[in-house]
This record gives structure tokens, C-alpha cells and sequence, in this order.
């Protein structure tokens, strides 16, 4: 005979991680983003988005009728510089 016993609670964060994961991928698919996206991938608000990179025209940015839309590479790449150069100054943003 055959037994088997599973532990619920590690089966439930087995299941959860394999979600997020998931859920990695499929927005990595994503080639184009929008504002509202950026602003989540950023973990800022839609204002400040807008003073530091959206209207910075070295900002990897396109309008399409009224609507931002950036590639997510290329906001990785410039993020990713950005904050290396806002180390290398202090490490503190300062804007109007």
C-alpha cells in the first residue's frame, strides 16, 4: 500500500511562487508599457514619473495619440543608468 501526505502549507508556497513567476514572464513579454505601468514599475507616483523622465526627452518616450507608451527594455537601460549616476551625485533626486 501507498501513502502519501502532503504538507498544505508548503504545497500553497510552492503553487504561489510558481504564480509569480508566471506572472514575471508574461509582463517581461510585454513589449510596450504605458504610464500607469511604468509608474508600478518604478514604484512612483504618476507625477513625479512625469517631472523626472516622461517629458525628458533623452527618456525612452513615444505619444501615440494621448497616450505614453515606452519600451520596457529601454526604460530597464536608462533606469538602470540613471541610478547609477544618481549614486555617483549623493544618491539624492532633487526636483521641482
Amino acid at each position: 500500500m501507498l501513502n502519501i501526505s502532503l504538507d498544505e502549507d508548503e504545497l500553497k508556497k510552492l503553487y504561489l511562487e510558481e504564480v509569480r513567476k508566471r506572472v514575471e514572464e508574461i509582463e517581461e513579454d510585454m513589449f510596450l508599457i504605458d504610464t500607469k505601468e511604468l509608474c508600478r514599475m518604478l514604484s512612483l507616483s504618476r507625477p513625479t514619473v512625469e517631472k523626472l523622465f516622461i517629458y525628458n526627452p533623452n527618456f525612452p518616450a513615444m505619444r501615440v495619440g494621448k497616450k505614453w507608451l515606452f519600451n520596457r527594455q529601454q526604460v530597464k537601460e536608462y533606469i538602470n543608468r540613471w541610478s547609477i549616476d544618481v549614486r555617483k551625485k549623493g544618491g539624492s533626486v532633487e526636483y521641482d
